[in-house]
C-alpha cells in the first residue's frame, strides 16, 4: 500500500481559483466500499514553520472515478483574507495538507500512513482560462515578480504618485528580488527591497512616480522604465511609463485591486460628470389635536414627511486614446472588488467606489484605430453618513 500526493499546489497560488491537492492509493484497501480520503488542511499567518498545532479543518472525501481523492482548498483559504488592500498590502497567509485514508472495518476505523504537502503561500488573487490549474506564478504574467499584467507601456502626469507591488518572497522560482531600478535618458536610480521570512513581509511596494526620491520631472524627462531585480539581473519585463502633460480636463487617477491583489492605476484625463441623486421614503403622519377638547390643525403641520432620505453620487469617466493593451487590466478594473478614486494624492486622500458600468465593447486598434472608453461608478460612501 502507498499513498501519495499526485497533484500539488505551486508555492504561491491566487486564492480564488481553485487550489488542488489529489491523494491516490495504489494498495487494494482502496476496493473496500467505505473507504474514504482524508485531509487536515492547516492555514496560518508567520513563518513557515510555525503551522497550528491542529488543523483547522479535516476534510473527507470517497474516491472518484479514478480512484483518486481531489480536494480543493481555495474557497476556505480565500475566507481568511478579509483584510481590504488599502489597509493591508502584504495580504499574504501559508498552508500545508496533511493527508491519509480511512475505512470501517466493522468495529472500528482504521487509517493509513500520512504523507504531507510543502507550505504554500496564498495570496486574494484568480486565474484566468485558459491558464492551468496549478500553473506557476511567474508564468501568469511576463511582469512577475511586479503584480501586474501591464500593458508594457503606461502613462503618468509629473504629479502622480503611488505605490505598487512586488513580490518579494519566495515563489518556487529560485529567485527573489533585491530592488527596484528606474531607468531614464540619465542613467539609472535603485530604490531597495525588503524582505522577511514572515507572510506579512512577502510583498513590498515601490513608487511608480514622482514619489520615487530624486527622481527628475516632467519636462526634463518623457518616460521612465521600471523593472525588478535579483541582484545584477533583471526580472520579468520592464515597464514603461510615458510622462504626459497636464489634460485640460482635471484628471480622475483611479486605482484597482487586480488579479494579483495588488493595485493597478489609471488615469482618466478627459472630461468627467459627476451626478447627485436623492432616494426618500415618505409617510403620512396623523396630524390634528386628537386628544383635545376639539380637533383643529396647526398651520406648520404637513401630512408629507421624509422619514427616511438617503443619497447617492457617481461619477463617469473617460480614457484619453488608449491602446488595446489595456483592455486586459480594463477587465480587472470591470470584476474588482476593491476601487479607489485617488482624490487627493499629494495628502494620500482615497474615495471609495464601486463600479456601476455592467459591459463594454472592447475595440481594437485594427478595427477602430483610435479607442476611447467611458466607465462610471457610485460612491463608496455617499453625502449622509448613516452607519
Amino acid at each position: 500500500m502507498a499513498l501519495s500526493i499526485t497533484q500539488t499546489p505551486p508555492k504561491l497560488n491566487l486564492a480564488q481559483s481553485p487550489i488542488a491537492i489529489t491523494l491516490s492509493e495504489s494498495g487494494d484497501v482502496i476496493t473496500s466500499s467505505s473507504f474514504q480520503y482524508v485531509l487536515d488542511l492547516y492555514y496560518w499567518s508567520g513563518v513557515e514553520g510555525t503551522p497550528p498545532s491542529s488543523p483547522n479543518y479535516t476534510l473527507v472525501k470517497y474516491p472518484n472515478e479514478s480512484n483518486v481523492g481531489i480536494f480543493d482548498v481555495s474557497r476556505i483559504l480565500n475566507s481568511t483574507l478579509t483584510e481590504l488592500l488599502e489597509k493591508n498590502p502584504s495580504n499574504v497567509k501559508l498552508f500545508k495538507a496533511d493527508g491519509y485514508w480511512q475505512y470501517f472495518n466493522g468495529t472500528t476505523y482504521v487509517t493509513g500512513s500520512h504523507v504531507e504537502s510543502n507550505v504554500g503561500k496564498y495570496i486574494d488573487g484568480y486565474s484566468l482560462f485558459q491558464e492551468p490549474i496549478s500553473q506557476s506564478i511567474w508564468e501568469k504574467t511576463p511582469h512577475w515578480p511586479l503584480m501586474t499584467d501591464g500593458p508594457a507601456t503606461q502613462s503618468s502626469f509629473d504629479f502622480n504618485t503611488g505605490l505598487a507591488g512586488v513580490f518579494v518572497g519566495d515563489y518556487g522560482y529560485g529567485s527573489q528580488p533585491t530592488k527596484i531600478v528606474y531607468t531614464t535618458i540619465y542613467g539609472t536610480d535603485d530604490f531597495p527591497l525588503n524582505s522577511t521570512s514572515a507572510s506579512s513581509g512577502q510583498v513590498d511596494q515601490y513608487p511608480i512616480g514622482q514619489s520615487q526620491s530624486g527622481f527628475p520631472e516632467a519636462g526634463v524627462i518623457d518616460y521612465f522604465i521600471v523593472q525588478a531585480y535579483s541582484g545584477s539581473t533583471p526580472m520579468g519585463t520592464p515597464i514603461r511609463y510615458e510622462l504626459t502633460c497636464n489634460q485640460k480636463y482635471p484628471n480622475i487617477r483611479i486605482k484597482w485591486k487586480n488579479r494579483y491583489g495588488q493595485f493597478d492605476y489609471f488615469n482618466f484625463n478627459m472630461v468627467n460628470t459627476q451626478t447627485f441623486n436623492v432616494n426618500r421614503s415618505v409617510y403620512q403622519p396623523q396630524i390634528g389635536s386628537w386628544g383635545g377638547s376639539s380637533l383643529s390643525y396647526n398651520d406648520y403641520d404637513s401630512n408629507n414627511l421624509n422619514y427616511l432620505v438617503d443619497t447617492q453620487e457617481s461619477i463617469r469617466v473617460n480614457t484619453d486614446w488608449v491602446s488595446e493593451d489595456y483592455n486586459d487590466i480594463f477587465k480587472q478594473l470591470m470584476v474588482s472588488d476593491e476601487i479607489y478614486w485617488v482624490y487627493d494624492e499629494a495628502n494620500d486622500i482615497v474615495r471609495p467606489i464601486t463600479i456601476k458600468t455592467n459591459s463594454i465593447q472592447f475595440k481594437t486598434g485594427v478595427v477602430d484605430k483610435v479607442i476611447q472608453y467611458a466607465f462610471d461608478f457610485d460612491y463608496g460612501q455617499t453625502y449622509k453618513l448613516i452607519i
